[in-house]
Formats: structure tokens, sequence, C-alpha cells
């Protein structure tokens, strides 16, 4: 009996959100979309119950906006268990570990309850080091509900139930936005959060918001001196002033909008409707900036796991890394952070303590580690979500379309498909890892990090496209069925 035979009675069984019967109309899917939109804004504002106020430590730190949730809430975990069983499965999937094939139904039932499986253990794994091992979540010692008494030991059990199903509904939450909403969850939660940190770091009246700063140098609260010493600059620019987070956020915003507009458009016509034709757009970013997640996901969890044993591990090998506080200094786990800020490379100005040549290793494996691992990951993401050659030359086949001046056969459009998607899917990836990686170096507004900005900007952009996508198809019902929709 092999693997499937034996985990098939647990994986169909799995809890999922029922399917639509028939077209979901418009104003219906919005609505759902909505709904659990604000569901996660509630769910980020309810706090972790037993928790020590004042002494928490976002494990996550940098990575929230990519992760998105809340620290010390029921969205502690995020998206985080979500994305590693993604990485998980797309690793399995790429080195044909798994024997499951996703044109088949059975399979592809036993391959979402199998993504969902690995969810709920991903939770309890990432969530039980949080509240049990470091002090990273520290429980009260004692809280009194409905005249019982419970002790620390009884706190941090509730601590992690309440973060394990925080979890858990973020799961079937994304599940309803796929199902019966507009996108994705995942891409909801991502543009909600990174939204969230944007509109905070220009609006907030408070140290680090970008206008309240201008009002603090402009009345000489902040003294900046005189303009042509490089302290008066580096205020402005890289300091309170935020000139270059400013300039980089503008600019990523531009660049992403423009590289979704890059695209090689192959011609279609139908084989039975004369005059109908259309176009199949491959664009530069063709598997989109969501892969980014699942390489900057990958690097959270290096540096999660560097924490846990620094925090457990009193004799932990100096070649492993040293750390001040919750930062490491030096060491694998320094090398192998990202760079999040100017001040995080920045080696002449004072703001590091580290050697140049440190930095310049650290800077030279981020950027590695981005621009090669955004390559592979978004091949692996094609391949996993139908959008190789090999399933779009099929889809185009069964929507009834084909490449005028070749024969109507899925080889030849696949052949076609071929001279352009693997090219392309690799250079987007690459571009993006490159971008993510610029966009962190020179900072941004709120501190959103360059990832957060770029993944934010291009769900968006495409969100926009799926919703002018379902209003064509709600007023010409004919195009549901040539999309394959109804």
């Amino acid at each position: 009996m092999g693997w499937k035979e034996a985990a098939e009675p647990v994986l169909t069984r799995m809890p999922a959100v029922r399917r639509p019967e028939g077209h979901v109309p418009f104003k219906r899917k919005l609505a759902w979309t909505a709904g659990i939109l604000v569901l996660y804004f509630f769910l980020t504002n309810i706090a972790l119950l037993g928790l020590q106020g004042g002494e928490a430590t976002d494990i996550f730190g940098e990575f929230r906006s990519v992760l998105a949730g809340e620290m010390g809430s029921l969205m502690q975990v995020g998206i985080g268990p979500i994305v590693t069983a993604s990485i998980v499965l797309q690793l399995l999937g790429g080195a044909n570990l798994l024997g499951l094939d996703t044109d088949d139904p059975r399979d592809q039932v036993l391959y979402q309850g199998l993504q969902k499986l690995l969810v709920i253990i991903m939770t309890a794994l990432t969530a039980l080091p949080m509240v049990f091992a470091g002090g990273f979540l520290p429980a009260q010692q004692s809280l009194a509900l409905g005249g019982i008494e419970f002790g620390q030991t009884e706190i941090q059990v509730l601590m992690f139930t309440q973060i394990f199903i925080g979890g858990i509904l973020i799961l079937y939450m994304d599940e309803v936005v796929s199902k019966w909403g507009i996108g994705s969850g995942i891409g909801l939660f991502i543009i909600a959060s990174v939204s969230q940190r944007l509109v905070t770091g220009f609006i907030q009246p408070s140290a680090d918001g970008f206008f309240y700063d201008w009002y603090r140098i402009l009345t000489g609260q902040i003294e900046t001196g005189s303009l042509v010493s490089g302290d008066g600059l580096y205020t402005l620019l890289l300091g309170e002033g935020q000139i270059v987070a400013l300039l980089t956020t503008l600019l990523i915003f531009s660049i992403v909008v423009y590289a979704e507009s890059v695209r090689v458009e192959i011609p279609l016509s139908h084989a039975r409707v004369k005059g109908a034709r259309g176009r199949f757009p491959v664009k530069l970013i063709y598997a989109s900036v969501l892969p980014m997640i699942l390489v900057r996901a990958l690097q959270a969890n290096i540096q999660f796991m560097g924490q846990i044993l620094n925090s457990q591990w009193a004799g932990m090998p100096t070649w492993l890394g040293n750390y001040s506080g919750e930062e490491p200094v030096s060491g694998f786990f320094y090398y192998t952070a990202p760079i999040y800020s100017p001040q995080d490379w920045m080696w002449w100005t004072g703001a590091v303590t580290q050697d140049a040549w440190m930095v310049l290793i650290r800077i030279s494996v981020d950027l590695t580690f981005m621009v090669i691992g955004g390559a592979i990951f978004a091949i692996f993401w094609v391949e996993t979500t139908n959008m190789g050659p090999k399933a779009t030359a099929r889809q185009i086949q069964n929507s009834g379309m084909q490449i005028p001046g070749f024969r109507q056969n899925v080889g030849v459009i696949e052949k076609v498909m071929e001279r352009y998607i693997p090219q392309v899917t690799v250079i987007g990836g690459a571009l993006v890892g490159l971008l993510a990686v610029w966009a962190n170096m020179l900072g941004t507004v709120g501190g959103v990090t360059g990832t957060g900005l770029l993944l934010a900007v291009s769900i968006t952009y495409k969100l926009y496209e799926e919703i002018a996508e379902e209003q064509m198809m709600e007023m010409h019902p004919m195009m549901r069925q040539m999309f394959g929709r109804e």
C-alpha cells in the first residue's frame, strides 16, 4: 500500500469550504471579500488573553509586513504556516516525491488535504516555541477567569490554543476568499497589512511618522545642522526626513505598475467563431511576485530557528551566530539575515558595528538568496498553479482558441508557449528579487520593507484586473463559457 492509499481516509476528511455550485454574482463576491477583510482586521485587534504586556518579542520582526498578522493578537502567526506548508509541498512536488497528478480529481483532493494537514502542523510548530520557549510571548503569573484561578502553565496552554485557533481561522478565511470572493485570501491579508503600515508611516503623530517628522524639522524641533555637512544631509535623506524612503516607495509603485504592463502578446483566434480574436499575454512578471513570499518565509524560518537556538542553547557555537539582544551580530545567522534598512549596511556612517567585509558578505548572500531563490520559486509556482506551457496549451485548446498560422494541436501550442514562458518566468522572478533587495537597502516609508511593498502593489494591480474581468463577464455571460468559468 502506497502513502496515498494510507493517508486518503484522513486527507479526504479534512474540513473544507464548500465550492459554489454555479456562478457567483460579482456583488456577492465583493461582499464575501469585504466581509473577510473586516473579520481579519477585527481578529488582529483581539489581544491574546494571558499575555504579559510590554515584554513580548516579535519573533518575526521585519517579516511582519510579508507574513501579515499582528504581534500579540489572535493573528500572531499570520500566513506564515500557510506559506511554509506551500514551500514544503512545492519542494516535494518539484522533486516528484509525492507522486500526485494535479489533473486527477482524486489527487487534487489529496493535495488540498495534505496542504491543510501541513498548515495545521506548521501552526502548532510555530506557536509552541513562541509560548513555551525563549520568553518571546511571556505569560502572566496568574489569571482569574470566572472565579477560577489559572497558574502560569495553564495560561501558556490557553495562549497556545488561541494562537492555534487564529492560525486555523486564517487558513479557512483564505479558502473562503479563493472560492467565494475575488483573488486570494493570502493576497488580501498582505495588502491589508502593508497598507495599514504604509498609511501609519505617513500620518502617525509620533516619531517615524513622515509628516510629523517633517513638521518637527520645519519647526526646529529636530536639528539638521548645515545641509552642506554630512550629518545634515543624512538626517534629511536617510534619517527623520525620509526623503530616500519616500522616493524609493514611489519608484517601487511606478516600476511594478510598468513591469505589469510589459508583456509578450501571443495572438489567438477562435477555431469555430469567425472573426473572434484575442491575445494571450505573457507578462514580464509572469509568476507574479507571490513566490517572493516563499523566499522571505524561508529566510524568516531560518532567523526564527536562530532566535530559538540562541534562547535555549547557552553554548551555541560562534560560527552559528552571536546575538546582541534579538539581533544576530556575527556568524551564520547574521550573514543569512536580510537587509532591512540603510542602517544595516552603511558602515561608513557608524550605524553598523561590523566590519565592511562582513557587511558586504551579508549583502551578497541576501542578493543571491533573493535573485536565485526568486527564479527557482517562480518556476515551482508556475508549474504548481497550472501556468506552465503544457497546462496553458491545454487551457487554450479547451477554450476553442488556436494560434493563427499553426495547426490546432495541443503539442504545437505547447511548443509555442515554451519559447516564452520558461524564460520570462526566470527573468521575472530574478528581477523581483533584485527589486526587493534594492528597496530594502534604501528603506521605505512605514518600514513595510521592499518585499512587502512589491507584494502589495503587484497584488493590488492583479486584484484590479480580476475585478475588471469579473465585471466584463457579468455584463457578457457568454465570456464565462469561453474562459471556463461556467
